[in-house]
């Protein structure tokens, strides 16, 4: 699977990071926050389309009213979503700004207008964010437009990621990755329960990630640990701004601080892969192997005080001890000679 020009068949992990709230409506702060985001050394930017009206209604109704959220409590949410939602006039420079950066740009749409618009723009991938997943209707006409489908599994039990699963197979869309994510702002580490990732993997057959909302950067480093091949992160161009998201987001140097680490976990993870490297071939020489560490004359047996599995390692492999012990020797050895099967006299 590739998303733009990212191809999953390598190992590196798809770094996204997420504008959504955090451009408080100035188009110049979106602008910087895209070169801040390429700065900081991320794949990929995202931004939510949706307008309040696309998402909810404006009612006063206790049912539309927050409720037991450690940031928004008490705010109606078609208020938040006013608040929060990127103009749709700004795609367009988002998204020729991000191309002449050489980020990878994609969103999450909420309902099939905002679909529709994305379309006009090629998007390489779509996101469904974790409030969606059991929006059947939505998900299978995302997965209709055959991109690559990412869904967060945040308010998700396992019959609602099978249902979205299956949805978009429904439609001929396989191309589907999962994201681990806890949806409270901003959660607990408590709360992470990182070990979904590989589960995800093991119970559906996907690649797996993580859509982070923790303060800091652990989490996001943990999970690359633990196999996830995407991760998800807001980014704030700067902590002053007030925005809703601003309170679990990175700017551009904790963002910075956290693709450096996960490019580290990158490399320490490696390959699967038997054979050594050259450094490690070269330490070989450390290990042990058969030597003489006694002067032998021709005719005398070998035995364990004469013959000895010692380092270095350029002898004959300890695996031979046994089947010499007892026999004779041919010639006159040294102590310091390594061990060869041609000093065993044989009978003829």
């Amino acid at each position: 699977m590739k998303i733009g020009n990212f191809d999953f068949n390598s190992n590196s992990t798809l770094i996204i990071a997420e504008v959504s709230a955090n451009h408080n409506h100035d188009i110049n702060i979106m602008r910087d926050t895209l070169i801040a985001i390429k700065e900081s050394g991320a794949d990929c930017v995202k931004i939510q389309t949706y307008t309040p009206d696309t998402i909810t209604i404006d009612c006063d109704k206790e049912d539309f009213i927050i409720k037991n959220s450690s940031l928004w409590n008490d705010q109606k949410l078609y208020d938040l979503y006013r608040e929060a939602y990127t103009p749709w006039e700004w795609h367009k420079e988002i998204f020729k700004l991000a191309a002449n950066l050489e980020l990878i740009c994609f969103s999450s749409p909420f309902d099939f207008t905002s679909v529709d618009f994305l379309e006009s723009f090629d998007v390489p991938a779509y996101k469904i964010a974790s409030f969606e997943i059991t929006d059947i209707n939505l998900i299978k006409y995302v997965a209709s437009k055959k991109k690559p489908i990412i869904i967060s599994t945040g308010i998700a039990e396992k019959k609602d990621i099978e249902l979205a699963i299956q949805s978009c197979r429904s439609v001929g869309n396989n191309d589907i990755i999962l994201l681990k994510c806890t949806s409270s702002y901003p959660s607990s580490l408590e709360d992470a329960n990182l070990r979904m990732i590989d589960q995800y993997h093991n119970d559906f057959n996907l690649i797996t990630g993580l859509s982070d909302h923790t303060l800091g950067d652990i989490c996001p480093i943990v999970a690359v640990s633990l196999g996830a091949r995407v991760i998800e992160k807001h980014f704030i161009l700067n902590k002053n701004l007030e925005s809703p998201d601003s309170k679990f987001s990175l700017d551009k140097i904790e963002f910075k601080r956290m693709v450096n680490k996960i490019r580290d976990v990158e490399k320490s993870l490696g390959n699967i892969d038997y054979s050594l490297k050259e450094n490690q071939q070269k330490s070989r020489q450390f290990s042990r192997s058969l030597y003489i560490v006694k002067d032998i004359k021709k005719g005398e047996k070998f035995n364990d005080k004469n013959v000895r599995s010692i380092r270095p390692g350029f002898g004959l492999h300890p695996k031979f001890l046994k089947q010499i012990l007892g026999k004779e020797s041919n010639v006159d050895l040294e102590k310091g000679t390594r061990f060869d099967l041609k000093f065993i006299k044989t009978n003829k």
